[in-house]
């Protein structure tokens, strides 16, 4: 910490706009990507839920195929109950007996009844859930191809920019650690207060960078002294010379063309 108290203001002033040169170059870079990041973890989110919902439907199917299973086996006992209550009424021995064995088989009768009627229910809904898991099935299918595709165009990118961006995040450090700290505080929070990223802007045209407010004549001869730190009363942003911004431009256009 006691090199970066030794720095010059003019040293200080280049440090921090290479920060700022830096910084934007990398906010370049991963405007590239935009949206894809969240869209590839969307599309991922959808496509695990349909996967989940259609197993939930094959599962559901399964089930009430096993309850049709049933409902017939227990078609096949009041079937056979009817067999044997009618068989029984052939030696009754008296009309109460016989009206008894008549009401057994016309209660099996009705649960037979009830029994397909249920099953026509059931066969409905399965018919009904298999267009449902088609359905899944086909925007499953779209939406994975889609999420490929994002992966693909998201990767396409990451390949390209993923070394240089590393590479600009360690250089983005080490200039982080030539500026003192009360300094870096107050880059930092006007960075992330501003929408473009631009908390060290240089002189153009009498206003500073990207502003329509112009500087007084004799603030500007201050900030082309290099003699202490400067910020825009408008918009708190760090002032820089022009001189002193296209010096560091191009210094840090060799090193970027170089990645």
């Amino acid at each position: 910490m006691a090199a970066t108290k030794e720095l010059s203001v003019e040293d200080k002033l280049r440090a921090i706009y290479d920060l700022q040169l830096i910084d934007s170059r990398i906010d370049e870079i991963r405007n590239v990507r935009g949206e894809l990041p969240l869209e590839v973890e969307d599309l991922e989110d959808e496509v695990a839920g349909l996967k989940s919902r259609s197993e939930k439907l094959k599962s559901e199917l399964d089930v009430i195929e096993d309850q049709i299973k049933a409902k017939k086996n227990a078609i096949d006992e009041h079937k056979e109950s009817i067999k044997k209550y009618t068989k029984q009424q052939d030696s009754v021995r008296n009309n109460r007996e016989f009206n008894s064995l008549t009401k057994e088989v016309e209660f099996q009768e009705l649960e037979i009844q009830l029994a397909e009627k249920q099953i026509r229910e059931m066969k409905a809904s399965i018919e009904y859930k298999k267009q449902v898991v088609a359905q899944s099935s086909e925007k499953l299918e779209e939406k994975q191809a889609h999420l490929d595709h994002k992966k693909s165009e998201l990767d396409a990118i990451m390949a390209e920019t993923s070394k240089e961006e590393t590479y600009l995040t360690e250089k983005s450090k080490e200039y982080q650690g030539l500026i003192e700290d009360r300094l870096l505080t107050a880059y930092n929070r006007i960075r992330s207060s501003v929408r473009n990223g631009l908390a060290v802007v240089s002189i153009e045209r009498g206003a500073s960078a990207g502003s329509f407010f112009t500087i007084p004549p004799q603030t500007q001869v201050e900030i082309a002294s290099r003699k202490k730190i400067i910020t825009d009363e408008h918009s708190g942003r760090i002032l820089v010379d022009s001189a002193l911004a296209d010096e560091e431009k191009q210094k840090m256009e060799k090193l970027f063309a170089a990645l």
